[in-house]
């Protein structure tokens, strides 16, 4: 017991080695504080609350049993790594979380060395942890190796591909099932109802009695008592089969915000274990703070809130979300046409297709975290003569490439991808970026790429894509508001690789893919007030390139320069190898493409995240002078 109970223990640790010295009583109390700390931290940054507050107790067991850095602590996702990251020499920035210059929203290897593997998208942690098990058996690094992973996360392939494969290599390897029965949205599928049947098939408060009856027991394969102790809670539910099926010893379910249960499981569990081992415990998402307990997602992601009331601070603005526009626009589509279906993975809130589901809820599918599985049951629809939106932010659908090449674009398939988030995204950081989609689709044979420029042009092109029928096609736009321009009664789709020339001009010409146009158009008027007017250009489809367009940009201007909110290899390359082609180069054009950098770019505002990129509007200025040649042009009287 500590001999300062009014002191706060919080304060007294700095890394998790302090915790080594308190008492059980003293880490319960540590435990309430770490929340508090966790939920005033994130009422002023914003960021991932609820499922943080699920892991308080379980993190401060996790840092009082296992001995990191030297045991590898890995959190799926890294959602829930608020509290880890003040009890682990950070807690005197934690203020600063997913801020320019600051803490990362999730775990990262640069920032920390009790981040041991960086994650900020799901089902990775087993994978992971299972090679640094194998690195230490093989003479790298020592130490254990702990995955924490979520139900939610538990529902992507990849998660049992490495349960598989650490069952068939026994080595000892620690796997936490954080089971909120909770993702971001409520997790979907039968591994869902297979976790929930463990504790639902009788009172939760039997299993915590029957747990702390036998908890020095726990768990096998340690001894003839633990084996009788373990079955008897099996036989109170459906128990872990499926996990012991795959190698694992398993052990559970445990209460997850009872540190009685947790901290004798872990230690035993600690000190014994000879193999692969899962422990399943039951948490609550939010768990310790009403607001978020109330909330439908659990507090999941939240901007700055009032500590007192969890009422959230909301930007001031007239424009609709792009996401907004995105379902508001497919749902008036779906109006018209029935064999218009919706699928999204795991993130119906994120992607607006929570609004197509409550109106069209039979042809709406949320797959679960399984952006692979999105892409082919979404080429299955379609082969099946439907029409499927499948809504995956860009980050995301790196997951399902091979999917999106063999099973979509090898065969032809009309699908429609509609990825949101594109280009930089702020406090999600690099993590999140959604920078390489244009290059990985626009480089598939039959593949068509289109980008919105604005809102307006949203909903052209989820009009664009319910009438293509003659292949996949996409359609990207960013996270945030719209522009404020103003909004079309009815989509109407857009005539296939055609651009749009807004701004007549002379000497150079700005041919914008995506949502830069705005910033382009800021630019163009201060070039103008130099005595330089630009022409400008939307060229909405980067495959197929609006070939006329192009070559006759080329023709009557001294320079070309296209500008696009992606990485090298996307829209400007293809216009390079069109104008090489077509050799435009040979007649003296100077051409320059204005792309993302080759760099991760940490987090920030998008604003100031595009000025560090160069994309900015002055920078975009600088780069038509410079490449004209033009250190100083008067401006106009």
């Amino acid at each position: 017991m500590s001999d300062r109970p009014n002191t706060p223990i919080l304060d007294r640790v700095t890394l998790p080695s302090d915790l080594k010295s308190l008492s059980d009583r003293d880490l319960r109390q540590l435990a309430d504080e770490l929340r508090a700390e966790t939920i005033s931290a994130v009422s002023v940054t914003g960021g991932h609350l609820g499922a943080g507050l699920g892991v308080v107790e379980l993190t401060v067991a996790l840092h009082a049993v296992f001995d990191a850095p030297r045991d590898k602590i890995i959190w799926d996702v890294g959602h829930q790594c608020y509290p880890h990251k003040i009890l682990t020499g950070r807690r005197d920035r934690i203020r600063t979380l997913r801020t320019e210059g600051g803490l990362s929203g999730f775990t990262k290897r640069s920032e920390s060395p009790y981040d041991p593997f960086g994650a900020a998208h799901s089902s990775t942690s087993i994978s992971a942890a299972l090679g640094f098990t194998m690195a230490a058996d093989l003479g790298g690094d020592p130490g254990d190796a702990v995955a924490v992973i979520g139900d939610g996360a538990m529902s992507a392939g990849m998660a049992f591909e490495a349960l598989n494969n650490a069952g068939h290599l026994k080595k000892r390897l620690f796997v936490i099932l954080n089971d909120n029965e909770m993702s971001i949205a409520p997790p979907v599928g039968a591994l869902s109802s297979y976790l929930s049947r463990l504790y639902a098939e009788a009172p939760f408060q039997e299993l915590k009695t029957a747990a702390r009856s036998v908890v020095s027991l726990l768990p096998e394969p340690l001894q003839e008592g633990a084996r009788r102790a373990k079955e008897m809670l099996k036989g109170m539910t459906v128990g872990g089969t499926l996990f012991e099926e795959l190698g694992f010893s398993y052990v559970g379910p445990i209460d997850g915000h009872d540190l009685d249960q947790l901290l004798p499981v872990l230690r035993t569990a600690h000190d014994r274990a000879t193999g692969p081992m899962l422990i399943h415990v039951i948490t609550k998402k939010g768990k310790g703070y009403p607001p978020a307990e109330a909330a439908r997602d659990k507090g999941h992601a939240t901007a700055k809130f009032d500590l007192a009331t969890g009422v959230q601070a909301k930007a001031s603005s007239n424009a609709p979300s792009y996401t907004k526009v995105f379902a508001q626009s497919l749902i008036a589509e779906a109006e018209r046409d029935d064999r218009i279906v919706a699928v999204t993975a795991a993130m119906p809130d994120g992607t607006g297709l929570d609004h197509f589901a409550a109106r069209f809820p039979r042809r709406s599918f949320d797959v679960g975290i399984a952006e692979q599985h999105a892409v082919t049951f979404s080429a299955g629809l379609a082969a099946g003569g439907m029409k499927p939106f499948c809504a995956i932010y860009s980050t995301f659908l790196q997951r399902g490439y091979d999917q999106v090449v063999h099973d979509v674009a090898i065969q032809r398939l009309p699908v429609r991808f509609a990825i949101d988030r594109a280009g930089l995204v702020g406090a999600d950081g690099a993590t999140h970026a959604g920078a390489f989609d244009v290059a990985f689709l626009a480089n598939l044979p039959g593949f068509t790429v289109m980008a919105a420029a604005d809102e307006a042009e949203l909903v052209h092109m989820v009009a664009t894509a319910a009438a293509h029928d003659a292949g996949p096609i996409a359609f990207r736009y960013p996270r945030g508001e719209g522009m404020g321009v103003d909004m079309p009664a009815r989509g109407i789709a857009l005539k296939i690789g055609k651009g749009r020339t807004l701004r007549e001009g002379a000497r150079v010409a700005i041919l914008s893919f995506g949502t830069r146009l705005g910033e382009v158009m800021k630019a163009a008027e201060s070039l103008s007030q130099r005595g330089l007017a630009p022409t400008v250009a939307d060229a909405r489809f980067a495959k197929p390139l609006d070939r006329d367009l192009i070559l006759q940009l080329a023709a009557h201007h001294q320079a070309l320069i296209t500008v696009e909110e992606g990485a090298i290899g996307g829209f400007g390359s293809h216009v390079a190898q069109l104008l090489a082609d077509e050799g435009v180069f040979d007649r003296g054009l100077k051409y320059r493409s204005m792309v993302l950098p080759d760099i991760f770019i940490d987090q920030a505002s998008p604003a100031a995240m595009y000025r560090v990129a160069g994309m900015d509007a002055a920078r975009i200025e600088a780069k038509v002078l410079e490449t004209l040649g033009v250190a100083v042009v008067g401006r106009r009287a």
